[in-house]
């Protein structure tokens, strides 16, 4: 298929998600976004400083495909992590050098986390104390606020300490996401999508705790994925210990238990069902622990979600919402994604990014993400981008770095014209 289709629809989804919420911001609808379908505001700024992410692109759209192809494979592994860091911080600098700890600021996870005395009593109260929380607190599990209350008297804490989670968990997702990708897909795939990955427009939002969830979660369908190419022990450890993180997972974010379409999706297309079953049972003591502690995860998904339709929800409309969500998305995952996801053909990579792209929609049909998904739906990101894997075959590396350059230029236009709050 012709790049210009893919593209076409890309900016067309794009196009009337923006026509439309201006529409509706010009008549009074309380969408709860200035930028739509991004949160924020729109406010171009260009300085010197936007030389920063350019210059590193340029790096990148060079260098990385060569490293990726020279490399030892965990060298490989080390350089993606490294560069996605060095990505998200190279395009904060748009915004000045504290742009990555300022979100932490407002009112968020830490804020609840610092009046926590007694964690049973915290856990115990907090489906009858909800509506007492910030907005972060309500919509979320407790789980968040359990860590930041840990590591604080580990002598971890503050806004820094935030921001150094979400980057870790960032540039941890890349790495999962890559070894998924090399044992479902192959190596020379999974080379292939790492500069693609590495150059998502998805970090413009690292600065928030989703870019945290977007790690612990990719570890854990990344280990369960694991164990359904291998035999043994070893896959039955990997299965159990992958349905442990998911656990986790769970109580970091509701509705990251979606990301199980992709464990899933693999384990039917290899035929490795009982390894679900063994993650389940992997998964089974965390939720047993919180409800043993006084904390219902389903209790707290019921509240929350009576919170989440008491606040802004109840006045921002689903229907446009339906549509803006996924060009939200669209942009996290950048231009190229969607040229990518029409020309991939093997069905072993669609078991990631297909698992990937069904938790979307169920998450957009749902009502329960409108607005913000652009960082809401981060851990979904990488799994998408995997889709880049297919430029594997693209006639000599020009091909892929111009798709590169495209995806790289995307992102500095976003964070040149959108002023966000993360």
């Amino acid at each position: 298929m012709p790049a210009i289709v893919p593209l076409g629809l890309w900016l067309g989804l794009i196009a009337v998600a923006v026509v439309w919420g201006r529409y509706l911001l010009d008549t009074g609808a309380g969408l709860g976004i200035g930028a739509a379908p991004l949160a924020g505001r729109f406010g171009w700024r260009v300085s010197s400083d936007a030389l920063t992410p350019i210059a590193f692109a340029v790096a990148v759209i060079i260098g990385a495909p060569i490293l990726a192809a020279r490399l030892a494979w965990r060298r490989v592994l080390a350089a993606g992590a490294a560069l996605s860091l060095l990505w998200a911080f190279a395009l904060s600098r748009i915004d000045g050098g504290h742009a990555l700890v300022t979100p932490f600021r407002s009112p968020a996870y830490l804020q609840t986390a610092q009046t926590i005395h007694d964690p049973g009593r915290f856990l115990a109260q907090f489906v009858d104390r909800i509506h007492s929380y910030n907005s972060h607190a309500r919509g979320h599990p407790p789980g968040m606020e359990l860590l930041f209350w840990a590591t604080a008297h580990l002598g971890l804490s503050g806004v820094g300490w935030n921001a150094a989670l979400a980057l870790v968990g960032g540039a941890a997702a890349c790495i999962a996401v890559l070894v998924a990708l090399r044992d479902v897909g192959g190596e020379a795939q999974a080379r292939t999508a790492l500069p693609f990955v590495v150059l998502a427009p998805a970090a413009i939002w690292w600065s928030s705790g989703d870019a945290f969830f977007a790690g612990v979660s990719a570890w854990a369908v990344t280990l369960i994925v694991l164990a359904t190419g291998s035999t043994g022990r070893a896959s039955d450890a990997r299965a159990v210990l992958g349905g442990l993180l998911f656990g986790l997972t769970a109580f970091l974010s509701y509705g990251l238990v979606l990301v199980a379409c992709i464990p899933i999706a693999v384990a039917v297309f290899r035929r490795r069902l009982r390894l679900i079953a063994l993650a389940a049972a992997g998964a089974a003591p965390v939720f047993a622990a919180f409800a043993a502690a006084g904390f219902s995860w389903f209790a707290g998904l019921t509240a929350t979600r009576t919170q989440y339709w008491l606040g802004a929800a109840h006045h921002r409309p689903y229907r446009y919402f339906l549509v803006a969500d996924l060009a939200a998305f669209a942009l996290a995952v950048g231009p190229v994604g969607a040229i990518a996801l029409s020309r991939l053909r093997d069905g072993r990579v669609w078991t990631l990014v297909g698992g990937a792209l069904i938790a979307v929609v169920v998450a957009d049909l749902s009502g329960m993400s409108k607005a913000e998904v652009e960082r809401i739906w981060l851990p979904f990101v990488p799994w998408v981008l995997l889709a880049t894997s297919v430029f594997v075959r693209a006639p000599r590396a020009r091909v892929a770095r111009g798709w590169l350059a495209l995806q790289a230029a995307t992102a500095v236009v976003i964070e040149l014209a959108v002023r966000s709050p993360w």
